[in-house]
């Protein structure tokens, strides 16, 4: 008999007996925990041992990994998911049970705030503020004496208080609290007093005096900007609050122009059974909203934590945005 003849092994053998395809899965698994925010506070992503260690040998037996520490704090239930999915869902109950057994909050991470201020942009977008409107500005701070300096950040919307001061020193009732706890405006009744901009001990307020993004822009063919589009796209109406708004001039101004404006936790999108603009756009995922009056929301979760804090406590406003720090 001869001998038994030695073959090379086919690609799809060699396909099978190698571990990229493991590997790619790992990989593949690792970039889309990243991209869902498994950073986050609470949550961590370990490579397993068989991906971390050597093949074992006679001489080196394997050890077996030890099992991962369970984290005190889950963000979301696996960790492949993206916390704004959890938010989503969260917000689809909530949006189906009466207005009144909602009550919205907001938790911000101040840990995870790069004051990047996409908030801030994504905002001025959703809600078409003019020059001077801003609802969610994000505060920098220096911290420390040069050279040993660091920075914080910190997102300052309308803390949607439980008792807010602004309301009962409107002389007309345009500024209201509704059942599932937002704080709004009505622009057709605002007068435009100010005094709710004087009341709000958090500076959550600014006043629309009327400007438009074009006034004072250069003209012409050597023009940076070009007008004829841009004063349209400035006329063009926003949706804050359900009603379509546009902005005009006249002898009396068109709400609104000469009108209190604020953050109102975008809820023209909540009633279409969208999150907050600042919440979708927050590239660090550090901003948190939901429903308080449900136990198993996330951000009932948040409010829990030793390190959860609000401003200005001391006054009584029992506002519904809170700070982790």
């Amino acid at each position: 008999m001869g001998q038994p003849q030695l073959r090379s092994p086919d690609a799809a053998e060699v396909a099978e007996d190698t571990p990229t395809t493991d590997r790619r899965q790992l990989l593949a698994k690792f970039a889309s925990a990243v991209f869902a925010g498994v950073a986050l506070a609470g949550t961590r992503v370990e490579a397993t041992a068989a991906a971390a260690a050597p093949a074992a040998t006679p001489a080196t037996p394997a050890r077996e990994a030890a099992p991962a520490p369970v984290p005190p704090f889950r963000i979301s239930p696996t960790a492949d998911e993206d916390v704004l999915i959890r938010m989503q869902r969260e917000l689809a109950t909530a949006m189906a049970k009466p207005i009144e057994q909602r009550k919205w909050g907001m938790v911000i991470d101040t840990r995870k705030c790069t004051g990047c201020n996409a908030c801030t942009v994504g905002c001025v977008m959703e809600n078409k503020l003019p020059p001077g409107v801003v609802y969610r500005p994000v505060i920098d701070t220096e911290i420390g004496t040069y050279p040993n300096v660091t920075r914080a950040f910190l997102p300052r919307p309308c803390m949607q208080c439980d008792n807010p001061p602004c309301v009962p020193v409107c002389p007309v009732g345009a500024t209201f609290k509704r059942p599932d706890g937002i704080v709004a405006i009505d622009y057709k009744a605002c007068i435009g007093c100010r005094y709710c901009i004087t009341a709000c001990p958090y500076q959550a307020r600014t006043f629309d005096f009327g400007e438009n993004w074009t006034n004072g822009a250069a003209q012409g063919s050597q023009g940076a900007l070009e007008l004829s589009a841009a004063g349209a796209y400035a006329s063009e109406p926003n949706f804050e609050y359900g009603q379509e708004w546009t902005r005009a001039e006249g002898a009396i101004p068109t709400s609104p122009v000469g009108n209190a404006r604020k953050c109102h936790f975008c809820a023209h999108r909540l009633d279409q059974g969208m999150l907050p603009m600042c919440v979708t756009t927050c590239i660090g995922r550090a901003t948190f909203f939901g429903d308080l009056n449900d136990p198993s929301s996330l951000v009932s979760e948040l409010v829990g934590r030793s390190n959860a804090q609000r401003l200005k406590e001391d006054l009584g406003t029992e506002p519904k945005v809170y700070y982790l720090v």
